[in-house]
């Protein structure tokens, strides 16, 4: 493959030069990094990364291939792709293409040959910031214009717009999932748990989803700035005590800002699957999965109890409201359990709704 020079281009003027792989063209937005060493398939199409540049701080990229049943959405939501080596023949059992045909097919950017420990040391002492790829390196002016870059309506953006439903008819519990961006996994793995999903669009109302019949609703993950969901914060609100609600990422975020609580924007985020998360109830520490760039402030937290934090930086991880019937974590709840072992988050949310089932 002929090597073509790209630059990365940084809003505090650091410039990186590599060679371009994937889609041609130029792009911008937030750059972070993610500490996963593998699952950049599902990096890829994780709605929650909308908008942004993404750094892999593992070395080695694309080694395995593509397999699109990983894939957590039908779209590519990734601004653009850094790496330091990206593989260009894979080798795996289960693999369909390369990472840079399906990259291409997708309109992703990328860009390798990178020093990304040196992008990550960056990004981890000043924070994430915006950048650009680009084919020439960019004037002064154009570095100037990276501060006014910014990610909005994202939520609108990837979120789904008409209601679907999973499972069948004959599930014990029938769940909402308001989906503001939630990935292909969360829904299957309520499904295979025995639910039938109601798949909400992020612009359903309280009234619409307590006329739906459901035993519960999981207020979904999805990206961006929480407080730009003004609408859904209300409806939310209307909500909670009516039904047992669960919420994760986003929907964690939400729900607190529903009861009062503030959310501000982390230095550089939490994005990787090895995230450790310490229960504040039994002591146990988790290795969770984890996507984004918002959190909760502890110390705003009037409603509701925080039982989940961040082992590395103590920043709230989860939050339980016992007189609403609700409780809320950041990570990935599917993550929360060892193999063989029954998933503490899905069981309690289980007899939530059971007890709910009863007093009915």
């Amino acid at each position: 493959m002929r090597k073509k020079k790209v630059y990365l281009t940084l809003q505090n003027g650091r410039v990186f030069q590599g060679y371009r792989f994937g889609a041609v063209g130029n792009a911008e937005g937030e750059l972070v990094f993610s500490t996963g060493m593998v699952g950049y398939v599902e990096t890829l199409t994780d709605p929650s990364n909308y908008g942004q540049i993404v750094v892999q701080t593992f070395p080695l990229i694309g080694n395995y291939g593509i397999n699109r049943a990983d894939a957590e959405s039908e779209n590519a939501w990734v601004a653009g792709y850094v790496v330091r080596e990206f593989s260009e023949i894979p080798s795996n059992f289960r693999s369909e293409e390369s990472l840079a045909s399906f990259m291409e097919e997708k309109g992703v950017i990328g860009v390798y040959g990178v020093d990304t420990r040196e992008l990550t040391r960056i990004l981890r002492e000043e924070g994430a910031m915006n950048a650009r790829i680009s084919a020439k390196p960019l004037t002064d002016e154009e570095i100037k214009g990276l501060s006014a870059v910014a990610i909005s309506n994202a939520v609108k953006e990837v979120a789904p717009k008409q209601q679907s439903v999973y499972g069948k008819d004959t599930a014990k519990y029938k769940v909402a999932l308001w989906n503001f961006g939630s990935k292909k996994s969360s829904v299957e793995t309520m499904v295979n748990r025995g639910w039938k999903v109601v798949d909400m669009p992020y612009s359903a109302t309280a009234e619409e989803i307590m006329c739906s019949g459901v035993d519960g609703v999981v207020v979904g993950d999805g990206p961006g700035d929480p407080k730009e969901n003004a609408d859904a914060i209300i409806e939310i609100k209307k909500l909670l005590g009516k039904l047992p609600v669960f919420g994760v990422g986003l929907g964690h975020q939400l729900v607190a800002l529903a009861l009062g609580a503030d959310t501000a924007k982390q230095k550089h985020g939490h994005r990787g699957s090895n995230q450790p998360v310490k229960c504040l109830k039994c002591g146990r520490v988790y290795v969770s999965t984890q996507n984004h760039g918002y959190v909760v402030l502890d110390d705003s937290v009037a409603c509701g109890k925080v039982q989940f934090v961040n082992v590395n930086d103590g920043t709230c991880e989860g939050i339980v409201y016992d007189e609403l019937n609700a409780f809320t974590v950041q990570f990935a709840p599917e993550s929360c359990s060892a193999t063989g072992e029954e998933n503490p988050l899905f069981k309690r949310f289980e007899r939530m709704m059971e007890k709910e089932k009863e007093h009915a």
